[in-house]
């Protein structure tokens, strides 16, 4: 099975929380259209059928990513960094 890249899932998952949190603030008898759009997407994405198991499954896939990769920062300086030399 494919799985989404950690940074999609990360993004479901937050947002997903997030509208449950607010939402249970309101009661279940108001669910956000956008929580139930999540739901669906979050369980597509972990092949689930149930929104707490894709969210136990995004979870456990989530802490076995390897950590994200990040790009050196551009200088400050205010200097231009010279272009390449062609090839």
């Amino acid at each position: 099975m494919l799985r989404p890249h950690p940074a999609v899932l990360r993004r479901l998952v937050d947002e997903y929380e997030a509208l449950a949190a607010a939402g249970a603030a309101r009661g279940p008898a108001e669910l956000n259209p956008r929580a139930r759009d999540l739901a669906y997407t979050l369980c597509v994405s972990t092949g689930t059928r149930d929104v707490k198991r894709a969210l136990e499954a995004a979870h456990q896939w989530l802490a076995a990513a390897p950590a994200p990769v990040r790009e050196p920062a551009a200088p400050t300086t205010g200097q231009r960094m010279p272009a390449p030399e062609p090839a």
